[in-house]
């Protein structure tokens, strides 16, 4: 059983997230490669420090260049803000290390176009950070969909929807200002990635975009607190999302409800646990939505518990991403979803404003 050294760039909440999650998946899956908590960048050495000391890093460093340069340090994990997934990136893979990158793949299209590119010039690993798709219950859905559970997709809904916004008495912070740490940069991108797993490319657009509390104490939001989108698929379904963090009295409103010709799905990830499924079989009378508890019988479930209900949370997604980074560059194959995964992403949203200042439908580009 192999060590590998991790360095992980960001401490804070995401930081946290993936410190934990290098620490436990090795003993949740029994992972071929194990990982050794080498090195924790963060702004300062002093938060640097602070987090190595709570996460378990044996060193830590205010220059994230300074890990990436470290022999010790064989795979990257991106956890701080995406305005700097760029830069990092790059130099990762010029110093031949892996890479896992949390979403947003950059701050802009252009960043995204340039951190694949220089993804695939490297031949390394590379993976992008949508944990919500990773859940065993939406797993499980995107296998019944793809053994044909209910029929041809027709339609799909979907949304993430928050109000850690919504109170317009909350003062201006980095996350009212500049585009990329937008609503359309922040939670739109976890949507429109499961809408790609589960129903395949998105071929048109059209959007509205919106700032709701256009003004806060302190100063003007400049970016966007919510949007909707109309979507053709590729493969000819409908399909409409919605982005808010301003929905309130929603907390985790990732949610989606998928309609076919022999049957329907929904999903709330406020009730991860859940699948509800609807089979368009047997009399009329006793149809109706089933609700299917997630357990051992479900991807990814058992490694966590063996009790049928008992359920997963949040930080296994996490540790989820991890395995799959790990046996990614175990055997030296990519995993999904790639840094291209994330590029397709970041097309939809980029033509989404396109839509939203032109007022109609607008085509996605091919990458």
């Amino acid at each position: 059983m192999a060590e590998i050294g991790i360095g992980l760039i960001g401490g804070g909440y995401m930081g946290k997230a993936h410190a934990v999650a290098m620490a436990s998946v090795g003993a949740v899956f029994n992972t071929g490669l194990r990982p050794r908590l080498e090195m924790i960048a963060a702004a300062s050495d002093q938060s640097a420090e602070r987090h190595r000391a709570a996460y378990g890093f044996a060193r830590a460093t205010g220059d994230w260049r300074k890990l990436l340069a470290d022999p010790a340090v064989e795979a990257i994990v991106i956890a701080s803000p995406q305005t700097t997934h760029r830069a990092i990136a790059e130099a990762a893979f010029a110093a031949g290390k892996p890479v896992f990158c949390e979403k947003p793949l950059g701050a802009s299209i252009e960043d995204a176009r340039a951190m694949v590119a220089a993804a695939e010039a490297s031949g390394l690993v590379n993976m992008i950070g949508f944990n919500y798709v990773r859940t065993p219950a939406t797993q499980f859905v995107r296998q019944l969909l793809a053994e044909g559970a209910i029929g041809d997709v027709t339609w799909f809904r979907g949304e993430h929807t928050e109000d850690f916004l919504a109170d317009p008495n909350l003062p201006v912070t980095w996350r009212t200002q500049g585009r990329a740490n937008g609503c359309m940069g922040d939670l739109a991108p976890h949507m429109i990635n499961c809408a790609l797993a589960l129903v395949g490319p998105i071929a048109e657009v059209s959007a509205r975009i919106e700032t709701v509390h256009g003004q806060r104490s302190g100063g003007e939001v400049d970016n966007d607190d919510h949007a909707q989108l109309m979507v053709e698929f590729a493969g000819g379904a409908m399909g409409h999302l919605y982005f808010s963090r301003v929905a309130t009295g929603r907390k985790m409103g990732y949610a989606y409800e998928i309609h076919g010709t022999k049957g329907s799905i929904r999903f709330d990830q406020e009730d991860q646990n859940a699948v509800h499924l609807y089979c368009a079989e047997g009399p009329e009378a006793t149809r109706g939505f089933v609700k299917i508890l997630t357990g051992p019988e479900h991807p990814d479930y058992l490694p966590f518990c063996q009790g049928p209900g008992h359920g997963t949370g949040y930080q296994d997604q996490i540790i989820i991403e991890a395995r799959d980074f790990l046996q990614a560059i175990e055997n030296g194959e990519a995993v999904w979803p790639t840094f291209r995964d994330g590029l397709d992403v970041a097309c939809v949203i980029d033509t989404a404003f396109i839509a939203a200042e032109t007022g109609g439908w607008v085509s996605i580009p091919q990458n």
